[in-house]
């Protein structure tokens, strides 16, 4: 964990605070990669407009997602439930309440919320301009 001063933050004490000890800011990493959960490298950024969205994805338990790819860089933090990823070339990895996944980018893949609560994830995507985010396998 990376507790960083109020000045590289640029944040200040009120003036109006209370004498005493002032909680520390901290800064904790959760995920820092050139890899997808697979091992395999992360793509080039395109050329365009960068376009960042950052989504709440919410999928009830026993729930299986359409198998899809996402032509663009994205990592996502499972802030409740468990999930479990499956690529097409048959690899696949856990996730439960807390942990993070760096996205497999142009490869064809699926999550499958296992329950009991549903899988609630953020997910930020690093994208461009009129790129979508997924593109669903037909």
């Amino acid at each position: 964990m990376l507790a960083l001063g109020a000045h590289v933050l640029g944040t200040s004490k009120h003036p109006q605070a209370h004498a005493g000890a002032t909680p520390e800011i901290k800064v904790e990493q959760l995920v820092k990669s050139s890899q997808s959960w697979d091992g395999s490298e992360l793509p080039e950024y395109g050329k365009g407009k960068p376009e960042i969205t950052v989504l709440k994805i919410t999928i009830p338990a026993g729930q299986r997602l359409k198998t899809h790819l996402h032509p663009v860089i994205n990592t996502a933090v499972l802030i409740q439930g468990h999930l479990k990823v499956f690529s097409e070339s048959g690899k696949s990895k856990e996730l439960k309440a807390g942990e993070t996944l760096v996205e497999l980018v142009n490869q064809y893949h699926y999550g499958l919320s296992l329950g009991p609560e549903p899988a609630v994830l953020i997910v930020f995507y690093a994208g461009h301009h009129g790129v979508p985010l997924s593109v669903i396998k037909k």
